[in-house]
């Protein structure tokens, strides 16, 4: 096997590698096999949306169990990125990334074949470990095996294979769906699985860092406690109230847990996340841009999903396709290398500003135009997927890059921490944002639009609450386009004055 590149000597905080690492021989083949874990992965987040009706009735599943079908997941996938991350750089991101995969795959089988609501959330839980194992390690691997010449690349089709995942999941559900029965969804994964594991133990080399660090356990059960807490104050605000003593209670849990993980990671000399990466004006950049470019895309997609098929009439098969073009025009961009290409030229600070502010046009564009039909709802769509392909994959190599080799698995913990906080904090504020339209402009009671159409006594009733939900809607987008636009701003200042100060 080919001896892997040859990790850093321990770098400053907060700054980039000195040295130029030599690229691996067979890496564009390793990245391709990291995709399919990751692609794995991407896909199994969204495809359970479409298997809730055949749940409830083959499961007799109610609907407390069914989010925690999906909760369960996504909990202890955030709560355990950093963990994961950091894991991979001491002990290995090879047997870290073997462990995900064997994780990720037994999860599979069990909620393949499980009998039970209580074992489906279980197995859920199980897969959460292994997805956030596999989400670190698969961009960790990627920041060890590449030039930093070709790192922006390898990142931009690491990036893409997202995007296809949450475009292809609902699809590759709805397919599974008409043909087998629901365990199926699960069980597609192993084979991919298997595949990944013998692909990891022949190609992958194994890298970690060389200074053998102290486990930090108290910082990784805190970031954990803090982590979780959080997200799931976040995704019960919208259903429970963002007063009701469930999300308030998570909400205070999040904060102490965060508040002493940040004070114990600025006292100890082996810290999980070092604070100094936080001075980097790179770093700060990227961040704040990398979590309100993802406020904007996945709130802004998941209300228009729903305008989509409750507004416009479209099945969830016809709203997934009619979203389609976002992704697939990210895809493009991204295989195709066009997307590195435009940054190198422009340099990251014009690229994150152009591309968030195409995405905020996009957004805009959907406000606008959405009510008038697809025509103006795709134009949004193909502004967002150009401008996310630009500042998505730059944002993620501003912050792969500002952190030092041996530290990229907590590099990537936070790449991934950062998009589930933007994911989940855009679909809650953007919902409320578009609900207390809604609800300012109807007369009914109902909570939600399906509920205010069931309960509608006349077409002109029920044409009165579409179009409130439009309003909601228009809304909603446009402080999203706000956020985003802002977002691209602050990023692009702050990586403009790091790049004079490195080159001061």
């Amino acid at each position: 096997m080919t001896t892997p590149p040859q990790e850093h000597a321990r770098e400053e905080p907060g700054r980039a590698p000195r040295t130029q690492p030599q690229g691996h021989p067979q890496r564009w083949l390793i990245l391709g096999v990291i995709c399919l874990a990751q692609l794995t992965v991407v896909i199994d987040n969204t495809v359970l949306n479409v298997a809730i009706p055949s749940l409830t009735r083959e499961m007799d599943a109610a609907t407390s169990d069914i989010q925690w079908m999906i909760n369960a997941y996504s909990l202890v996938q955030s709560g355990l990125l950093l963990t994961a991350g950091n894991a991979a750089d001491r002990y290995g991101r090879k047997k870290m990334l073997f462990a995900g995969l064997a994780l990720f795959g037994l999860g599979s089988l069990v909620a393949g074949l499980a009998s039970s609501t209580g074992q489906l959330i279980a197995a859920r839980a199980g897969m959460g470990i292994g997805g956030a194992l596999l989400l670190t390690t698969t961009l960790a691997v990627a920041m060890q095996i590449f030039t930093p010449e070709e790192q922006p690349r390898a990142i931009g089709v690491w990036a893409a294979v997202n995007s296809l995942g949450f475009a292809a999941g609902p699809l590759l559900g709805g397919f599974m769906l008409n043909h087998f029965w629901w365990g199926a969804i699960f069980l597609i994964n192993l084979p991919v699985a298997a595949l990944g594991l013998v692909a990891v133990v022949t190609l992958v080399p194994e890298s970690k860092n060389p200074q053998g660090d102290r486990p930090d356990l108290l910082g990784a059960l805190l970031s954990t406690i803090g982590m979780a807490s959080l997200v799931f104050a976040i995704i019960s605000g919208p259903g429970h109230g963002w007063a009701s003593q469930r999300v308030l209670a998570s909400a205070a849990v999040a904060v102490a847990a965060l508040g002493a993980f940040a004070y114990w990671e600025s006292r100890i000399p082996y810290p999980m996340l070092d604070l100094h990466f936080f001075r980097n004006r790179r770093f700060t950049g990227a961040v704040a841009g990398a979590v309100l470019i993802t406020f904007g895309m996945t709130g802004a997609m998941y209300l228009l999903t729903q305008h989509l098929q409750f507004v416009l009439g479209y099945d969830a098969l016809e709203a997934g396709l009619r979203t389609s073009p976002l992704a697939l025009t990210f895809v493009a961009l991204n295989f195709t290398g066009l997307t590195a290409k435009w940054t190198a030229r422009m340099g990251l600070p014009v690229a994150i500003a152009l591309g968030m502010t195409l995405t905020a046009a996009g957004l805009a564009a959907i406000a606008l135009l959405a009510s008038g039909g697809y025509a103006g709802t795709l134009l949004g769509l193909l502004l967002i997927g150009v401008g996310c392909a630009i500042a998505s994959p730059a944002m993620a190599h501003a912050i792969m890059s500002s952190i030092p080799r041996e530290k990229a698995g907590v590099g990537a913990g936070i790449n991934g921490t950062l998009a589930e906080f933007g994911n989940g904090l855009g679909v809650a504020v953007l919902g409320a944002v578009l609900n207390a339209r809604f609800a300012a402009l109807v007369t009914v009671t109902a909570s939600s639009l399906p509920a205010a159409l069931a309960s509608a006594g006349s077409a002109a009733e029920r044409e009165r609450i579409t179009d409130a939900f439009s309003a909601g809607l228009e809304s909603s987008q446009l402080v999203g386009a706000v956020a985003v636009l802002l977002g691209g701003l602050v990023a692009a200042v702050l990586l403009r004055r790091a790049e004079r100060a490195e080159a001061s």
